[in-house]
């Protein structure tokens, strides 16, 4: 099972691609913090401030201006992201991100996909707000 979620931002590639990958982008809209910049085989530690929290994600795969893979996850139930991007012509981006890994057998199966995807619409509409609009404080303003 996986979920997938798709935002059109009005950004070229580039512009959406370094915005993960670069340690100093990444906390104008998704975590607070990025240990270093996203490279293939690295793992990196991701941190939210808010939540006095923090993860680790593996690099699997990168390609720049295109894709990222990545794993996260503990204890044997690590989910992979995959983030494809595509350039339109009008230099603007279709950014999909598709989350595996869900255990249909869960009992909780069903709130726990509903709250991915609240989080990765949550997420790219604040990328949007951050590239489009130069919006920086949108991050943490999700409340649950």
């Amino acid at each position: 099972m996986n979920n997938r979620t798709k935002m059109k931002i009005f950004a070229p590639a580039n512009k959406v691609f370094e915005a993960f990958v670069d340690p100093e982008k990444i906390g104008n809209f998704w975590f607070s913090s990025s240990s270093e910049r996203w490279e293939q085989g690295r793992t990196i530690t991701l941190r939210y401030d808010e939540y006095d929290a923090q993860g680790d994600i593996e690099v699997k795969e990168i390609e720049n201006n295109k894709k990222i893979v990545f794993q996260w996850g503990s204890n044997g139930e690590g989910h992979t992201v995959t983030m494809l991007l595509e350039e339109q012509n009008d230099s603007s981006t279709i950014i999909e991100v598709t989350e595996e890994g869900f255990n249909e057998n869960d009992s909780d199966f069903i709130n726990q996909i509903i709250d991915n995807k609240e989080g990765w619409v949550y997420m790219l509409t604040c990328l949007k707000g951050y590239l489009e609009f130069d919006i920086k404080n949108l991050r943490a303003g999700l409340v649950k």
